[in-house]
């Protein structure tokens, strides 16, 4: 596991040890919209560089997301992913229970409609051996 960069509110890393080339965020506070939206900018900039197929979000301690950036994380980065070729995301689970609840409804109805695989998890390693292969 390689560090990649690291921000106020996510630290990226890359992992190149399996099948999939994946990048982990490990989402860290709440952040306004404009640098929630800002942050996810980077980091999909840095999945391109890396030519990632495999995602892995450490949501475990991220603050609160207002339902409208997950509606925008929907639209606008959802997408993204599948323009990059990405084959698996692997979502750690938020421990603010509110969040949780969101961000696997959202997870839930984009899914069917997605043509990579998602998995949701509640440790991390199990999210990083899956995710990587």
């Amino acid at each position: 596991m390689q560090l990649l960069a690291s921000y106020s509110h996510v630290s990226l890393y890359l992992h190149d040890e399996g099948p999939f080339r994946a990048l982990e965020a490990q989402w860290q506070g709440f952040m306004s919209s404009a640098v929630l939206r800002h942050t996810i900018g980077e980091v999909l900039d840095h999945a391109r560089q890396q030519q990632v197929t495999a995602w892995i979000a450490d949501d475990r301690l991220l603050g609160p997301v207002r339902p409208a950036d997950l509606e925008w994380i929907a639209r606008e980065m959802l997408p993204e992913l599948v323009k990059m070729g990405l084959r698996r995301f692997a979502r750690v689970e938020a421990a603010d229970p509110l969040n949780k609840l969101l961000i696997g409804q959202v997870q839930e109805t984009a899914e069917p409609l997605l043509p990579f695989e998602m998995r949701t998890f509640t440790d991390l390693l199990a999210a990083r051996a899956w995710a990587c292969g």
